[in-house]
């Protein structure tokens, strides 16, 4: 089968922890009975990613298990993969983290956020590892927010290594004063969504990237094809899942394969 939904869980930020599970376990059930065959959410949407903006409960490794075990059961009755956007209590700290579930409703594995952005510094402790997963027909991979954005390797890591779909996670909500956008990739906005093409192209992959829905956003959720130009985007600021049909026939990885690097030590790893 070459052909695949996936969805994107374009959701308002929460209003409390327990909100995230509630308005995460509904999205899986809506993106399974529109025939998706992944849904991938935000960065950290359960319980909410930590911003000094934005006030989160304390983090609670009883309270994460409790969550993930409520939206598993809804994903197994969905019949569908997630990617959810979390955290994870470890050893070395905090972590943020994309629990990718399986249809059955079990664990599949994680992906922690390996790039930490300086401002997250004291807020989370960065993974030590990437990998990719599979669904059905699709090999994807996962990267988190400032990664992708500014880390092409987080990508080229797991197009070589057979992802057709590389899944992006955002928190990205506006600044005082900041650009509001209309259009996908406006010139006067800022990088970050070119980026996002930029990632396909030179990849030959797709780039499904995801943001939580938010007054003035400046980045939204979309899909980009692996040639690098734009399949479909959610408009800003409007809360829903954006369905995406996706030709893996034309996620080639070819370019991504052909990239060497002067050092053999630059390989991503």
């Amino acid at each position: 089968m070459s052909q695949v939904r996936i969805a994107l869980a374009n959701l308002p930020y929460p209003d409390s922890r327990d909100a995230s599970v509630a308005l995460a376990c509904a999205a899986v059930a809506e993106a399974g009975a529109g025939g998706a065959s992944i849904l991938c959410f935000p960065e950290c949407y359960v319980p909410g990613y930590r911003s000094t903006a934005r006030t989160v409960a304390a983090p609670d490794a009883r309270w994460l298990a409790a969550a993930l075990a409520d939206v598993a059961a809804a994903v197994a009755a969905a019949r569908i993969t997630v990617v959810l956007g979390t955290e994870r209590v470890t050893p070395e700290g905090l972590r943020a983290a994309a629990v990718v579930i399986g249809p059955d409703g079990l664990v599949m594995g994680e992906q922690d956020k390996v790039q930490i952005d300086p401002s997250e510094e004291g807020l989370y402790v960065p993974g030590t590892a990437r990998r990719v997963f599979q669904a059905g027909p699709v090999t994807f991979g996962v990267t988190i927010c400032h990664e992708g954005w500014r880390y092409p390797e987080t990508v080229r890591w797991a197009a070589r290594r057979g992802a057709q779909v590389v899944f992006h996670q955002a928190f990205h909500e506006a600044e005082p004063g900041g650009y509001r956008p209309t259009t996908f990739a406006d010139p006067a906005n800022t990088f970050h969504e070119k980026a996002v093409l930029c990632r396909a192209a030179e990849n030959t992959c797709y780039v499904a990237t995801v943001n939580y829905a938010s007054d003035g956003s400046p980045t939204t959720s979309a899909v980009a094809r692996p040639d690098g130009t734009l399949l479909c985007w959610q408009p800003y600021g409007v809360a829903g899942l954006l369905l995406a049909d996706l030709d893996l026939t034309l996620a080639t990885g070819l370019l991504a394969s052909r990239w060497k690097a002067c050092d053999p030590n630059l390989e991503p790893q």
